[in-house]
């Protein structure tokens, strides 16, 4: 099916955003940046981000909080942490709070705020970096935000529509994370995410149905087996398996039981995050956590081979490092007919990485990050360049987040058809969630949920 609902941002990145939504008369695009101002918040995992406050000349006021990842690739924007030790441990964002009150603030304020791409660009002008690291792309992408749902508000129109133009009509696939390893979790488990994927749903509120109930039997299950059942950082049980595989065949066990059919009713995503487990980040890995040992790039694509022939896998993210290129390649050649092969440490959601990866067929898909890039305009020009190039992308989530729930409008403005927000818990994730059950619930008939 085409995908329509982001055309009209996608294809008019440096005009004045008329076509944003698709409105050539009806909403006048005169509300001008009045205030812009931050404060040092907390996220999921206790540490500080950013929020930002915007207000416009017509009485709108927005704001946007910025989350932060742990797993994370060499090459994302810099999220600029203050380094004081007597402060969070050095992880106070104090400096990228002035940058928005003293720096970015006074060069927005007067800008029409519907001009998104326009005042993302003097954003990235003003830090003069490659990497944001001046000003910091968390205070960068908490303004980037703030004007987005502020043009929104102004504009009479939800996030979604204003974004994805009149016809944003499809909820996002729930990929939900419900067991964790690698840095996500302490345990002996070296997979950072093991996802249940609803694809034979007919809906989202029935998918998310699917998953919240295979969740509770997991627990059910690992308590049984006297195993644990505390969470991680994205809400997904952390318990001390035997091994990787044992972990993706107690989910299949859960799914079973919770009266799902694995494959058709509800499949299986993995996210390896192999940067976590590679010696070298090129062709080197060890799976320190199992104990399984050091492996190379065709041992962990025979292994995985051997997965995605046992269980009904259906996506893979980051089965190796970012450096590892040729074995990225390798693998995708090897199942990207089968599944889809998911790059995020190794493209950070740039288009400079995502081109080289469409040129050399490094995978077929990207992951979408926010804050990886630092602006809304930057991700949806990542997005663009997946869809021209026939690939499909993957919106996300960071472990560390906010009660924000712009990512969920983001991901239906964007129609990629899949999204990962975490687990059935924590109230960061559920926001996310709760805010596409009120999406598809207004689009009443008209909302669509598929997986292809």
């Amino acid at each position: 099916m085409p995908v329509g609902n982001c055309s009209h941002f996608l294809r008019d990145m440096d005009g004045c955003n008329r076509g944003v939504n698709g409105y050539d008369g009806g909403v006048r695009m005169s509300a001008k940046i009045a205030s812009i101002r931050a404060m040092e918040i907390l996220d999921s995992r206790g540490n500080p981000t950013v929020r930002v406050f915007l207000g416009l000349d017509d009485g709108t006021t927005a704001t946007a909080s910025v989350p932060s990842g742990a797993s994370t690739g060499e090459n994302e924007a810099i999220e600029l942490r203050d380094g004081d030790p007597d402060r969070y441990a050095g992880k106070g964002v104090l400096h990228a709070v002035a940058n928005v009150n003293e720096q970015i603030g006074p060069a927005l304020i007067g800008m029409e705020v519907h001009q998104q791409a326009l005042i993302d660009r003097r954003m990235i002008d003003l830090d003069g970096t490659e990497n944001k690291s001046n000003l910091g792309a968390n205070a960068i992408l908490g303004v980037s935000m703030a004007v987005a749902r502020a043009a929104a508000i102004s504009a009479g129109l939800p996030l979604y529509q204003y974004l994805g133009g009149p016809g944003a009509r499809r909820i996002p696939v729930p990929c939900m994370n419900i067991l964790n390893g690698g840095e996500h979790a302490d345990n002996s488990v070296d997979i950072q995410e093991f996802m249940a994927v609803p694809l034979g749903a007919p809906s989202f509120r029935e998918g998310l149905r699917y998953v919240a109930e295979t969740f509770h039997v997991l627990k059910g299950i690992l308590k049984d087996r006297g195993l644990a059942t505390s969470v991680g950082d994205e809400g997904g049980f952390a318990p001390n398996l035997g091994s990787n595989e044992e972990a993706i065949e107690i989910i299949i066990q859960a799914i079973e039981k919770a009266g799902y059919r694995p494959g058709a009713d509800i499949a299986i995503a993995l996210d390896s995050a192999a940067n976590s487990f590679s010696t070298d980040l090129k062709g080197h890995y060890d799976f320190k956590w199992s104990g399984a040992g050091p492996m190379q790039s065709e041992d962990i694509i025979a292994l995985s081979r051997d997965w995605v022939s046992k269980y009904p896998i259906v996506l893979w993210e980051d089965p190796l490092a970012e450096g590892d290129w040729s074995g990225f390649r390798r693998f995708t050649q090897e199942l990207g007919d089968r599944i889809e092969v998911v790059g995020d440490d190794i493209f950070v959601t740039n288009i400079r990485y995502i081109a080289r990866g469409i040129k050399e067929g490094t995978a077929n898909s990207s992951l979408i990050k926010l804050n990886q890039i630092g602006t809304v305009s930057e991700a949806i020009e990542a997005v663009r360049m997946c869809r021209d190039a026939g690939w499909r992308y993957f919106v996300s989530h960071r472990s560390g987040e906010t009660e924000d729930p712009f990512l969920a409008d983001f991901a239906v403005a964007m129609d990629g058809g899949h999204l990962k927000s975490g687990s059935a818990c924590r109230s960061e994730r559920l926001a996310k969630y709760n805010r596409l059950l009120e999406i598809e619930e207004e689009l009443g008939e008209a909302a669509l949920y598929y997986w292809k």
